[in-house]
């Protein structure tokens, strides 16, 4: 199965995904298991209406695909940067994704919101 990283390049705690400092590491240990092949790196930029704080999230991730590109490591190909969304979309890509999700874009705000879905204060057993 090929497999994004996520990556929580913002710092928010809001947000998940292993912590820059830990991609390589984490990166290698996945790409020791068979059924799995590492495509890229994927993120959420910082919620902010400031366009440069958001755009040095998109620059970290793409800093983080060309230092793990260039490992060789075997199993991984940093091809794919899954970053931006509907309301940040153009940053990500002059930063240089690849994925760009726009669900709000198409589908218009959620009826529902995510906090209904992944509720942080509530513990999975």
């Amino acid at each position: 199965m090929e497999v994004l990283i996520q990556v929580n390049t913002s710092g928010e705690e809001s947000k998940f995904g292993v912590h820059p400092s830990g991609t390589a590491d984490l990166i290698k240990a996945v790409a020791q298991l068979g059924t799995l092949k590492v495509k890229g790196l994927m993120t959420i930029g910082l919620l902010s209406v400031e366009a440069e704080k958001v755009r040095v999230c998109f620059q970290l991730l793409r800093k983080l695909r060309d230092e793990i590109g260039a490992m060789e490591i075997a199993n991984v190909e940093m091809k794919e940067l899954s970053m931006g969304m509907s309301g940040d979309l153009d940053i990500a890509i002059a930063e240089g994704a690849t994925i760009v999700r726009v669900g709000t874009a198409v589908f218009g705000q959620r009826p529902t919101p995510d906090s209904f879905y992944w509720n942080e204060n509530t513990q999975v057993s």
